[in-house]
């Protein structure tokens, strides 16, 4: 079987197996934390072509994943839009937020590039967090533009209460689940395809790509801006099945736990951030109990992989496997 045809066949029984979980575990807490996880995958999967596929060491996602959220809200909160416009909306601010750090890393490498994403994220925390000026009058406060501390609210949701009554948390678990599906299909279909020949050239040896005519200024705005579109939408998606939008997006565990599943799943593998998102989100609910062990544990995680399992689990199984059948023949 092709790879093509593998990806297919695994996407397939892994979105069959997601499909049934509302129906085979009813519980309200269980399919939020599931719908939650759709949201953190399609980040990762999508990082993962900037990190992992392109080689590029961004820590701008957070970055674009609050701007995906923060632009939804405030459409919804000032103009009115109803969230499903919203949404593709503050993707597309994500995009062009994506283009702009894309170009501000050009001339930069290595740790480089994250030294500058990372700062890009933390100004604008400290923008939203800072920001107490008084835009938009309520009933019992007055609110800053961008929320300040408190974030914002009150920005409408997708309706399914109104279609679905009190299933409409399921009705958002599938909105998170066929957002899901887009992004790694999107994702398979780019590390799969001519771009994601042309970002690993460039990953592995700049030089010859360039002799070949592979642009770096053209494929690493380009794969600032695809990856963008996705990880705007996660943060669009956060914000309307939330109803709330913070500060907290930018925290340090948050990042950390993200970063945690595309290094346990396996770096710059297909299906390696979907594997290291559940793996992480269900070893990271076992330790909601010990909060203050969290981001040490997921610190030792990190560590340890990149010591021990460098290629993740899905790298070091396809490597073992590709030996034993090496041997078996």
């Amino acid at each position: 079987m092709t790879a093509p045809g593998k990806d297919l066949v695994i996407g397939v029984v892994l979105v069959a197996i997601a499909a049934t979980v509302p129906f085979l575990f009813p519980v309200r807490y269980v399919i939020t934390q599931m719908t939650l996880l759709f949201i953190y995958a399609i980040v990762v999967t999508q990082w993962n072509l900037v990190l992992g596929v392109a080689g590029i060491f961004s820590l701008a996602q957070m970055a674009l994943f609050a701007c995906g959220a923060y632009a939804t809200a405030m459409l919804g909160l000032y103009l009115d839009w109803s969230l499903w416009a919203a949404m593709p909306a503050g993707a597309m601010i994500a995009v062009v937020v994506g283009l702009l750090i894309g170009l501000a890393c050009l001339r930069l490498k290595g740790p480089y590039v994250a030294l500058l994403t990372l700062a890009i994220a933390q100004v604008a925390y400290l923008v939203i967090i800072t920001d107490t000026d008084c835009f938009i009058r309520t009933e019992t406060r007055c609110e800053p533009f961008t929320g300040g501390a408190s974030g914002l609210r009150r920005f409408g949701d997708l309706g399914l209460r109104e279609w679905l009554g009190r299933d409409w948390i399921i009705g958002n678990y599938f909105v998170g689940l066929g957002l899901l599906v887009a992004a790694m299909a999107f994702s398979v279909a780019v590390a799969r395809g001519p771009l994601g020949l042309a970002f690993r050239a460039l990953r592995d040896n700049l030089g010859y790509a360039r002799s070949r005519g592979i642009s770096q200024f053209k494929y690493q705005l380009v794969v600032f801006a695809l990856s963008a579109f996705f990880t705007g939408l996660a943060g669009a998606f956060y914000a309307a099945h939330f109803k709330s939008v913070g500060p907290t997006i930018f925290s340090f565990s948050l990042l950390l736990l993200l970063l945690a599943m595309i290094v346990v799943g396996g770096l710059g593998t297909i299906w390696g951030p979907i594997v290291g998102a559940t793996l992480v989100m269900f070893a990271d609910e076992g330790l909601r109990e010990v909060q203050d062990f969290r981001t040490l544990g997921l610190g030792l995680t990190l560590a340890l992989f990149v010591l021990l399992l460098p290629d993740g689990l899905t790298g070091t199984a396809s490597r073992l496997l590709a030996r034993w059948r090496g041997s078996g023949s």
